[in-house]
């Protein structure tokens, strides 16, 4: 049994947001993270590994400089890592990216009893689409919105948190799941860990390696097989500061409210 994780490396967009004149965002001038709900997938694998002594393989698709990422994630205890980057990928939407994805996943290879784990959604996107794309074009079942994960034998038991409740579904491996951040706690990268990260294996596949997979057609990889493209990306403006209105007697603060907004011409 393995565990297959997909992570991927996205600006923090946790400060100020950097934006190139032609409204594309500007990531060279941010710094990079890993994904958020993407820690909270490769925690649920390594989970699993205590568990049942499985192995755990990240993979991701960026830039040569998403190798460090996925260093960080083998110094949390995965024990391989695939970074799948090559000029052909670049400029992917979410349908490229899962056919990418997708056919780096079957060159690695999903046995019968094998998971494929994905964070709900990325950061810089937030689409969520990635993830049950590749489940689609790799013929998997699916479960999303992960918020329990367990596993018997073949059996993968799964709660997904809705907006207004919970959902149990069962299914067998292989399948993909995508998990939300109330599943765990992101445990944090050990001393012995990043000692030996070095010594465990990043292998690099490009287009080359990946042509000939099924999944792989030149029309629908990059920007020209994105069927859809961002025409512009921009910070938000700041809005003003609230005003709390307190008081004893709540018909003064009533009136105090009425005035201000009869003052606005929203009354």
């Amino acid at each position: 049994m393995k565990i297959l994780v997909c992570a991927k490396q996205v600006p923090d967009t946790s400060g100020k947001v950097a934006v190139n004149d032609d409204g594309t965002l500007n990531r060279a001038s941010m710094p990079v993270i890993t994904n958020p709900d993407d820690l909270n997938a490769v925690e649920a694998a390594l989970k699993l590994k205590d568990a049942y002594g499985c192995r755990v393989i990240v993979v991701t698709m960026g830039p040569a400089a998403a190798e460090s990422m996925l260093r960080e994630l083998l110094a949390m205890g995965a024990d391989e890592a695939y970074l799948i980057s090559d000029r052909a990928f670049g400029g992917s939407d979410t349908f490229a990216t899962s056919q990418v994805l997708a056919a780096g996943l079957h060159h690695i290879g999903i046995d019968p009893d094998d998971i494929v784990i994905c964070g709900r959604q990325a950061i810089d996107g937030d689409t969520a689409q990635v993830g049950p794309q590749i489940a689609e074009k790799l013929d998997l079942p699916q479960i999303t919105y992960a918020g329990e994960l367990t596993v018997e034998g073949r059996t993968v038991r799964v709660q997904r948190m809705l907006e207004d409740g919970y959902m149990t579904i069962e299914t067998d491996t292989p399948c993909l799941v995508t998990c939300v951040k109330e599943l765990n706690e992101p445990r944090y990268m050990s001393i012995r860990g990043i000692l030996r990260c070095f010594d465990k294996p990043v292998t690099v596949l490009t287009y080359e390696d990946l042509k000939d997979e099924p999944l792989i057609d030149a029309s629908t990889i990059g920007l020209k097989g994105s069927p859809t493209n961002i025409a512009k990306s921009f910070t938000p403006p700041l809005k003003g500061a609230g005003v709390m209105l307190t008081g004893v007697d709540d018909s003064a603060v009533v009136a105090d409210l009425t005035d201000r907004l009869s003052a606005k011409h929203i009354l």
